[in-house]
């Protein structure tokens, strides 16, 4: 097993299964030796889903207050991390919806919530919420619609120049 994102992954659960148990600093050194072995450190406090999917974790960092769905890929150097102060509802990190998709560098922070099949591009810093199915891209990130709303207004717009 040489992947460093399943190392990642595999070394949060312990780190995880020791946390719940009040384990506390057992949880923490199993964390600081999973970050050394494979370059991603994951608060052993961060909720995670079954199906992560870490693409070569190196420099991955996620936050004690990161709640993170099922079935989300995080690639490399990926910031999951708190800004000033608590949202609405308390808390100070990202919450990621089910089957999110991280481009590489990506830096999420804040309370903000990334809504289910959501994508955010390669170096996108977000620092708003982004709708279910919508994708994020550039410093700051802007939102771009479902692609399938994107093809249909294009081509209705194309449409009403041609006929008028």
């Amino acid at each position: 097993m040489t992947n460093r994102g399943a190392w990642a992954a595999r070394g949060y659960r312990i780190a995880r299964w020791l946390w719940v148990r009040k384990h506390r600093m057992l949880a923490l050194l199993v964390t600081t030796a999973t970050g050394t072995v494979s370059g991603a450190e994951i608060h052993p406090q961060a909720k995670i889903g079954r199906g992560l999917g870490i693409m070569h974790g190196f420099g991955v960092v996620i936050t004690a207050d990161a709640e993170i769905g099922e079935h989300c890929t995080i690639m490399q150097g990926v910031t999951l991390g708190v800004r000033s102060g608590p949202g609405p509802d308390g808390r100070y990190g990202p919450k990621l919806g089910n089957r999110v998709f991280i481009g590489a560098n990506a830096v999420l922070l804040g309370p903000i919530t990334i809504g289910d099949d959501a994508k955010i591009g390669a170096g996108a810093v977000v620092l708003c919420d982004v709708p279910p199915g919508c994708t994020a891209v550039g410093n700051p990130a802007r939102i771009l619609p479902p692609k399938d709303q994107r093809t249909n207004s294009t081509s209705a717009s194309s449409q009403s120049s041609a006929g008028g």
